[in-house]
């Protein structure tokens, strides 16, 4: 594609997911509200959340520093809402691990050439940073999704164990240990996050998606899951657009 072009389908495409996103809060929210037993704070804070978590990842596709001012917002909003879903993985995640990893994305950018103005120079993996890469997150994630039963499981008797949503916790554990690859590879700018981004938005959108068809979810959880939908779609044109910027 020729780079005028390319470069305006970028800017349609990413106007058309910030524009959908907001079309989509906009109405959940104001169906949502007509509800008598909806929290509106907590809707409010996933609602300006899932604004900023899309305006980030937009961001981040078209590989501008600009990315981690709305993620740090998008991370404060989002560990409270993991918070009160239960959602622990989610909220450490958010918490401990995504807040801080956004001023060394920012540090970490600039070294590769990131300003207010020019895109990020990303680079690629080699076969060792592959087998790296695999290897710590197949250990990770049974560890995690250990711990993470464990966690569950002491919430109930001993007879209603068999009440744990084992899946549910699986897609938690997932996202949580995805998200902590991302992270890094994202923060070290390599191209290979999109692959990672992509798994990690499929988990988040069946954690979300579980958690709203059972008996846990909350007024907000539906915003939760239509803005993990969208941000496949950027994620997949992330992909896109970084195989050329690691060129």
């Amino acid at each position: 594609m020729n780079p005028m072009k390319e470069e305006r389908f970028n800017k349609i495409f990413s106007t058309c997911i910030m524009v959908g996103m907001l079309v989509a809060v906009g109405i959940t929210t104001a169906i949502k509200a007509q509800d008598p037993s909806t929290r509106m704070l907590m809707l409010a804070v996933a609602s300006l959340g899932s604004v900023m978590g899309v305006a980030s990842t937009v961001l981040s596709a078209n590989g501008l520093i600009w990315t981690f001012l709305f993620g740090i917002a998008d991370v404060v909003l989002d560990s409270i809402v993991a918070f009160d879903a239960g959602a622990m993985g989610n909220f450490a995640l958010h918490a401990f691990y995504f807040l801080p990893m956004q001023f060394v994305g920012i540090a970490q950018w600039r070294k590769r050439g990131a300003t207010k103005e020019e895109k990020v120079k990303a680079r690629r993996l080699d076969s060792r940073g592959w087998i790296m890469l695999v290897a710590g997150i197949a250990v990770s994630l049974a560890t995690a999704w250990y711990i993470l039963l464990r966690i569950d499981e002491s919430r109930f008797d001993a007879g209603a164990i068999e009440s744990v949503d084992r899946w549910k916790v699986f897609f938690d554990a997932a996202v949580l240990v995805l998200n902590i690859a991302g992270q890094i590879l994202m923060s070290l700018a390599f191209f290979e996050q999109w692959i990672v981004w992509n798994f990690v938005n499929v988990f988040s959108i069946l954690l979300w998606g579980s958690i709203m068809l059972s008996s846990e979810a909350s007024s907000y959880t539906v915003v939760m899951f239509v803005k993990y939908c969208f941000y496949l779609l950027n994620s997949l044109n992330g992909l896109r657009i970084w195989q050329k910027l690691s060129r």
